[in-house]
């Protein structure tokens, strides 16, 4: 099993229309949501751990967890209200946030005294490793479970205006580093991250740190891998597809990448370092098939497994 743990939030997004006050329709999202409910449309035995608020906008949010086949035995349930993000659309559909978290149910998840058994994977990320309290429960969890053994991934996911002392962040992210098995990132997120300097000259220092591999988002260039061995470095182009959003893009990666990784043993100890050119190339290919899906549709819809085999980018 893989468990997500993460914020789930509904995000509003622009509806279309005119008028001075465009219409948003309530989605349901975060980041650590999406990529639960991404690696359950794929099929990959999954479980998220959060706090949802027992408001409308949080049984919506377990009905989409169900649907998905996620199990929800590590959701905790409060009545604080539901995070809300307020998303702007760039005409690239690129998109920022801006989020209503004061008080929120999100923000109060404890740490569980243990992970099921038979947990090969954990994920975790986005605004769940800023709001405190839940930000050093969420920590609590990472740290534990690299300390089982568990194979980890971290996506920061970076979201500025929610992170009010930057150098302190920045420290923070690089104390969790030794406790990574792969680090996700954007490329914006790692120049944010690299703060001031050129992100490909941090990154080799964040390798270091613990991380076996970094992988890279590169928006419409495609997705990059660089090992922490050698520093090799693969990368696979975006297949071309009509964007109408980014927003899950990011979040689909992670899912694509845990299902491959998972479906050819490579969660396993030591498992990415022995994977060979031709293995990371299929996985970041498959990681940039679902993605491009995801993005040919509006909000964080990502594929289901018989869509993903049916894609081709010819």
């Amino acid at each position: 099993m893989i468990v997500v743990g993460g914020e789930a939030l509904i995000d509003l997004v622009p509806a279309g229309g005119g008028g001075v006050l465009p219409a948003l329709q309530p989605v349901r999202g975060g980041g650590p949501y999406n990529t639960a409910v991404a690696l359950g449309r794929l099929g990959a035995p999954v479980a998220f751990a959060s706090r949802v608020s027992t408001d409308a906008f949080g049984a919506a949010l377990m009905a989409g967890l169900e649907t998905a086949g996620v199990d929800t035995g590590l959701v905790q349930r409060g009545a604080e209200p539901t995070t809300l993000a307020v998303a702007d659309v760039s005409p690239d559909g690129s998109a920022g946030f801006r989020f209503y978290a004061e008080g929120t149910a999100d923000r109060l998840f404890r740490a569980p005294d243990a992970l099921p058994a038979g947990v090969r994977a954990l994920a975790v990320g986005t605004c769940s490793l800023v709001l405190e309290p839940g930000a050093t429960a969420y920590e609590t969890l990472l740290k534990r479970a690299a300390a089982d053994g568990v194979f980890t991934l971290l996506d920061p996911n970076i979201r500025a205006g929610l992170i009010t002392d930057a150098d302190a962040y920045r420290a923070r992210f690089r104390s969790w580093l030794p406790h990574v098995a792969l680090l996700k990132l954007s490329v914006e997120d790692a120049q944010w991250l690299a703060g001031g300097r050129p992100w490909a000259e941090a990154l080799p220092e964040w390798l270091a740190a613990g991380p076996r591999a970094a992988v890279l988002t590169r928006g419409g260039e495609g997705l990059t891998a660089v090992l922490a061995q050698g520093l090799q470095r693969y990368d696979v182009p975006a297949p071309p597809v009509g964007v109408v959003d980014t927003i899950g893009a990011g979040d689909t990666v992670n899912a694509a990448l845990l299902h491959w990784f998972d479906a050819h043993d490579a969660l396993a100890p030591g498992a990415l370092a022995g994977l060979d050119p031709a293995g990371w190339r299929v996985a970041l290919g498959h990681a940039a098939r679902a993605a491009a899906i995801t993005c040919s549709r509006a909000g964080a819809e990502p594929p289901y497994a018989v869509e993903l085999a049916e894609f081709t980018d010819d």
